[in-house]
């Protein structure tokens, strides 16, 4: 399977999921995410390795590190050698996770997609779908690949390149699902020097918040936000549709959006392009994030 054909209109507030199978229970990727599935019996182990990492895997002349979802969600190993691969790119990484099986491809509004009970940041699900009286849990798979690899998300010691500055002044909104990737951004800013944060879990919570501005203050609501920084994939609002939404409003539009996503390679930018983005960087790109948000604030210095 190749998802090179399916193609999907930016800001619609529609996603397309993969639905597969591990252990008997139903999981699902946005397919955005997948560059192929495949059958493989090519698998080379490592010694002393992640318990969650299955080996190595080559695939049209690369090396691609194969992750046992099986063994993340259940602690239990697979151990069959043909096994069903997702092969994936995100966060600028190659990486494929071992399956049971695919189910098929689904197209559902995010809005339709609820968030899960647990909330901790240790939590592996971001949305739960209701389809055909089934439960299909939406993982989050740059968590998965951050627990193994704690060195490809984001952290503290990626903004030491950047000059520590009071940017206090600097009203930011910040909208991501995941609660552990609020923590890393929110950690991380404060180091920067950031101190005056707005932190939602969703763009419709974002979306709701800077509408109750502009009711209060009109064309000065950027007295209380600067910049808006927003994931993609969330549950309820996703950030292109976020982002489409403030574009074509009137006032809101003036407001600087940046995309901060796993998502954003240069295949996919233009999506963020068509709804108006006024920047997009890929996850963990921390310290490009500081300094595209000093580009667009300078003036509150002078």
């Amino acid at each position: 399977m190749n998802n090179n054909n399916i193609l999907l209109e930016s800001g619609t507030g529609e996603v397309e999921i993969l639905e597969f199978i591990i252990n008997n229970k139903n999981y699902a990727i946005n397919i955005i995410k997948v560059k192929e599935v495949i059958h493989s019996n090519n698998l080379t182990k490592l010694p002393e390795s992640h318990p969650a990492i299955a080996g190595l895997t080559l695939y049209r002349d690369k090396i691609i590190t194969l992750i046992d979802l099986k063994y993340v969600l259940e602690k239990q190993h697979k151990n069959e050698i043909d096994t069903t691969i997702i092969l994936c790119e995100f966060n600028k990484l190659k990486v494929a996770f071992s399956i049971d099986s695919i189910v098929g491809v689904h197209r559902i509004k995010w809005e339709e997609i609820t968030k899960p009970d647990d909330i901790s940041t240790n939590s592996l699900v971001i949305g739960n779908i209701v389809l055909s009286n089934k439960i299909i849990l939406l993982l989050d798979f740059e968590k998965i690949v951050t627990d193994i690899s704690p060195a490809t998300g984001i952290s503290e010691d990626k903004v030491s390149t950047i000059a520590y500055k009071d940017r206090s002044k600097i009203k930011l909104a910040l909208a991501d699902d995941s609660p552990l990737i609020r923590k890393l951004l929110k950690d991380t800013l404060l180091k920067a020097g950031f101190n005056n944060l707005k932190i939602f879990d969703d763009g419709k919570q974002a979306l709701d918040y800077l509408l109750t501005l502009v009711g209060e203050k009109g064309i000065d609501f950027m007295e209380d936000v600067h910049v808006l920084i927003t994931d993609i994939e969330m549950p309820q609002m996703d950030g292109h549709t976020l982002t489409r939404k403030i574009k074509e409003h009137n006032i809101l539009k003036k407001l600087p959006v940046i995309l901060f996503s796993s998502l954003i390679t240069s295949d996919l930018k233009h999506k963020g392009e068509a709804v108006g983005a006024d920047a997009q960087m890929s996850k963990p790109e921390i310290a490009e994030l500081v300094t595209c948000i000093d580009g667009f604030t300078n003036d509150y210095y002078k």
